[in-house]
C-alpha cells in the first residue's frame, strides 16, 4: 500500500492541522548551528499555510528525559522557523497545557504555532502503550488532523508518531513522501552501477544494512572506524584503532559473500594513523597492511582513510549511477582527519545519477565541510530511520500511514 498523502485529508481551510516535524537541531548556548532539518520542513508547512490550515507544529529536541529543561526548548527553533517562513510563528511554553491550548485557539487560517518540546512529557516516549496513548489523546485535542513529516523518528513507536496517527485523520507530509521515494529507489531496481559507501565507527551499527544491501549492490566501499574490523578480518594488525573483535567472523562472511557474488568490496589500502585521539596529534599515512609500522607502533590509531584510498573511493563513486553513503570516513570534526570524508562528499556531487547522503553524521559532515545541500541528489533527515528502511525493517511511523514494504 502507498502512503496516504496530504490530498487524502480533503480541504484544510480553517482546520487545525498538527504537523509532526523533526526539528531536532544542534544547539550551542541556544543558537542553532545547523538548520538543515528546519529547512527540510518548509515545503510541507508552506503547502498547509497556502491551503488555509491552522498549523500546529510539534517536535522533539534532544533527550530531556520526560521533564521540562530550558536547554532543550524549541523556542530558538520557533524563531528560526518564523524567519524562514517570513511570517510570525507563535510559541507555546508547554506541550498540551494552557499555553498550547491558548496558542492554538488564537490561530487564524494560514497561521502557525509551535508547541514546546514533546519529550518534556514522559508520555511521548513511554514504552507502556496506555501511557503513550493517553498523551496522544491530549495532543489530539489540539488538532483535527495530523500530517506526519518527521522522517527521523518514523522508526520509533512514539505518541506523536504512531498513536496520534491512529486517533485523528493522518497523512504523510512532503518530506516523508520524498524520503520514502528515494530510499525505495535504493532498494527496488536501482539504476546501475550501484555503489554503497559505509563509514562511521562500528560495524555492529551497520550489520542489518550490509546484510540487506550486499546482494543488491555492485560495489561496497567501507571506511571510517568500521574499516579496521574489516582489515583485522583480513589478518592485518590495526594497533589501537577501533576494533570489534566479536564481529570478525561476521565480517569474514561478508568478505566471502562479496567474493562469491562478484560484488566489488573496496577496502582501504591506506589510512591516516595518529599518536592519539587529538586534533593536534602527530600523524602519518600508513599502508593498510602496515598500520603498526609507524613511529607510533602498536599504539597508533587510525583516524581517517588515507589519500590513496580517498582517490580509489572517489573513482568508484564517480563511475556509479546510484550511490548511497552513510557514515563519515574519519574523525571529520578534526581538520587533520577530515580529508577522506571531504573526498567522498566531493565525489558524490559529481555523480551522474542519484546520490544520497544517508543522514546523521554524514549530513552533518557535508555541511560542516562547506557543501550545500543542493549539490547532492538527496540528503536524508533520518540516519537511523534511513538505515532501518534499507534493512527492510517495518517502520511504525510509516506503517500507520499506510506504507507497506
Amino acid at each position: 500500500m502507498a502512503l496516504r498523502t496530504i490530498a487524502s485529508l480533503g480541504p484544510l481551510t480553517g482546520r487545525r492541522v498538527i504537523v509532526r516535524c523533526d526539528l531536532n537541531v544542534p544547539l550551542d548556548d541556544g543558537v542553532i548551528t545547523d538548520d538543515g532539518r528546519v529547512r527540510a520542513s518548509l515545503p510541507t508547512l508552506n503547502r498547509l499555510i497556502h491551503q488555509g490550515a491552522r498549523v500546529v507544529v510539534c517536535s522533539h529536541l534532544g533527550r530531556p528525559g520526560g521533564v521540562p529543561d530550558p536547554a532543550y526548548s524549541l523556542a530558538p527553533v520557533a524563531q528560526r522557523l518564523s524567519e524562514l517562513l517570513g511570517t510570525p510563528v507563535a510559541f507555546a511554553r508547554d506541550t498540551v497545557g494552557e499555553s498550547a491550548q491558548e496558542a492554538v485557539a488564537a490561530l487564524s487560517d494560514g497561521d502557525v504555532a509551535v508547541i514546546e518540546n514533546l519529550r518534556f512529557n514522559p508520555g511521548e516516549t513511554a514504552k507502556d502503550d496506555a501511557t503513550r496513548r493517553a498523551f496522544a489523546q491530549q495532543l489530539a485535542g489540539l488538532g483535527d488532523a495530523l500530517v506526519s513529516d518527521g522522517f527521523g523518528v518514523v522508526h520509533r513507536k512514539q505518541a506523536s508518531v504512531y498513536d496520534l496517527a491512529e486517533i485523528v485523520p493522518s497523512a504523510a507530509g512532503l518530506l516523508i513522501e520524498k524520503e520514502v521515494d528515494v530510499l525505495d529507489r535504493l532498494t527496488e531496481n536501482p539504476q546501475r552501477p550501484y555503489t554503497v559507501v559505509l563509514g562511521g565507527s562500528k560495524v555492529s551499527d551497520k550489520l542489518g544494512v550490509i546484510e540487506h544491501l550486499l546482494p543488491r549492490v555492485d560495489k561496497l566501499l567501507v571506511g571510517g572506524g568500521m574499516m579496521f574490523t574489516f582489515l583485522a578480518a583480513q589478518g592485518h594488525k590495526v594497533g589501537k584503532s577501533l576494533l570489534e573483535q566479536d564481529q570478525l567472523d561476521t565480517v569474514r562472511r561478508y568478505i566471502d559473500t562479496a567474493r562469491d557474488r562478484g560484488i566489488d568490496l573496496v577496502l582501504p589500502v591506506d589510512a591516516v594513523v595518529a599518536a592519539s585521539f587529538d586534533a593536534s596529534a602527530d600523524h602519518v599515512v600508513a599502508a593498510a597492511d602496515a598500520l603498526e609500522d609507524t613511529p607510533f607502533g602498536a599504539d597508533g590509531l587510525g583516524l581517517d582513510i588515507g589519500p590513496r584510498t580517498a582517490e580509489l573511493f572517489a573513482d568508484a563513486i564517480r563511475s556509479s549511477t546510484t550511490v548511497f553513503w552513510n557514515g563519515p570516513m574519519g574523525v571529520f570534526e578534526m581538520p587533520a582527519f577530515a580529508a577522506g570524508t571531504k573526498a567522498v562528499a566531493q565525489a558524490l556531487t559529481e555523480v551522474d545519477g542519484l546520490s544520497v547522503v544517508g543522514g546523521g553524521d554524514s549530513a552533518a559532515a557535508v555541511r560542516q565541510l562547506g557543501f550545500s545541500d543542493d549539490r547532492f541528489g538527496h540528503i536524508s533527515t533520518g540516519g537511523g530511520a534511513s538505515l532501518e528502511f534499507l534493512e527492510g525493517k517495518t517502520l511504525p511511523g510509516l506503517e500507520v500511514l499506510g506504507w507497506e514494504q
